[in-house]
């Protein structure tokens, strides 16, 4: 194999860069070549080609979002979108592909294995819903942003005796509001594989102003409800007062951590390998600090919930 494509698709997420990064310097250091794709299968479908060396991901480790830039593509999930782009990236002399991104972008990856081209996947999303890895690009990112805002709203709810309702990112998954509001110390956390007590919620407020507790923290996951939904039913039943953060797309951006940008090293660079390889239609990941490549239809049809254990220890220690 003498020449691969890159590309990232759906939401970007901090790390993506180095991921890019390690893909073209493995690749010219086995001596093969690399065509960037912008803007995912978009470009891929567009003809959208740049070529890659080691100069031209110079200083990006350490940039958040992606240097390809991302797309959605309504035109990539119909058969004749998917056979232009195979198409395209054989015209161009792609022998295998390299795709960063979440679920949906791995099914546009297992298309085009299935039509041929050899893929490997790098799973990368603030959301970390991948099954298979322990860890995808971004989340370690994001959570501490999230964490970094939770300690500065904190010192205002302390100050004004209130009680503040955090809204973070996660429509199916509350693995960042999970991970997030242990580690900032939330009284109670609220996501989308557990329904929500607002009853347990109210009861939860009350033990904690019976013993002096004059403020309190809730971290809500978008897919779990509103922030402001919480907030409006909080003070119908209590009357207390509470203001809402929601925190958005500031979770996305931002300077990759030091863990995320090892993270997209290790991966980009063994994604490389297997292609080299003669490896297809897989997912690398990280398991036990151990990096690892599972099937991607195996990927797809798996499901990565929340440790129940993790949430009943966030439940116990804010007690």
């Amino acid at each position: 194999m003498k020449t691969i494509g890159v590309l990232t698709s759906g939401g970007d997420a901090p790390g993506m860069n180095a991921a890019i990064r390690a893909v073209v310097r493995k690749a010219s250091k086995m001596e093969m070549e690399v065509i960037g794709v912008a803007r995912g299968y978009a470009g891929l479908i567009q003809g959208d080609f740049r070529r890659l060396d080691s100069g031209s991901v110079a200083d990006t480790i350490h940039r958040g979002g992606t240097i390809l830039l991302t797309a959605r593509s309504e035109e990539f999930r119909t058969e004749a979108g998917r056979a232009r782009a195979l198409e395209n990236a054989r015209r161009e002399g792609m022998e295998g592909l390299i795709v960063i991104g979440g679920g949906g972008s791995f099914r546009g990856a297992l298309h085009l294995h299935k039509k041929g081209l050899p893929v490997i996947g790098i799973p990368a999303t603030i959301d970390n819903d991948i099954p298979g890895t322990d860890y995808a690009i971004g989340f370690d990112t994001a959570l501490n942003t999230a964490v970094e805002a939770i300690n500065k709203i904190r010192d205002t709810a302390t100050s004004h005796e209130r009680i503040f309702i955090i809204e973070v990112m996660g429509r199916d998954s509350g693995q960042l509001a999970l991970a997030a509001g242990l580690a900032g110390g939330a009284e109670t956390i609220l996501i989308p594989e557990m329904p929500i007590d607002y009853d347990e919620v109210v009861r939860r407020l009350e033990q904690g102003r019976r013993r002096g507790k004059l403020h309190s923290i809730i971290v809500v996951a978008e897919g779990a409800a509103s922030g402001l939904e919480v907030g409006q039913e909080i003070a119908r039943r209590t009357k207390l007062e509470s203001r809402v953060t929601i925190l958005g797309h500031i979770q996305r951006g931002g300077i990759p951590t030091a863990f995320d940008r090892i993270l997209a090293s290790r991966l980009g660079a063994r994604a490389v390998e297997l292609l080299a390889q003669g490896v297809s239609g897989r997912m690398v990941g990280m398991q036990a600090n151990r990096i690892v490549d599972i099937p991607l239809e195996e990927v797809l049809q798996g499901e990565k919930g929340i440790e129940e254990e993790v949430y009943q220890l966030a439940n116990d220690l804010a007690l």
